[in-house]
């Protein structure tokens, strides 16, 4: 595999089981999102408002180059198709670890678009 840099387009610090971390890179990829009313759902008494979710254009995600990888978070991955430098926290692997709150803690590596 060419790539030789991996930089980190989500809002935290990625840390793998192995003790290695990947700090934000300061650029956060993001799908945008508009949100448009639709309606209430009664519970119990309470007008709870429902929105309805448009989601669009990839923001913050640079150019492909060579040799670099992308961490970015597996909603930019769907909505990224036809990408093949990003790279997801494999947050569901059976060997992630995480803390007292059930937050993730460290993830084994990485899941490949």
């Amino acid at each position: 595999m060419p790539h030789t840099v991996i930089l980190n387009l989500t809002p935290h610090v990625v840390r793998l089981n192995s003790g290695h971390e990947f700090k934000p890179h300061g650029t956060v990829a993001r799908v945008s999102v508009d949100h448009a009313f639709y309606n209430f759902l009664d519970y119990q008494g309470i007008d709870c408002p429902l929105f309805i979710a448009a989601y669009g254009k990839v923001v913050g995600l640079p150019d492909e180059q060579e040799g670099v990888w992308y961490i970015v978070s597996s909603m930019v991955v769907e909505a990224s198709k036809g990408r093949y430098d990003l790279l997801v926290p494999a947050t569901g692997h059976r060997t992630a670890v995480r803390d007292a709150n059930g937050q993730v803690y460290s993830v084994p590596g990485f899941v490949l678009n």
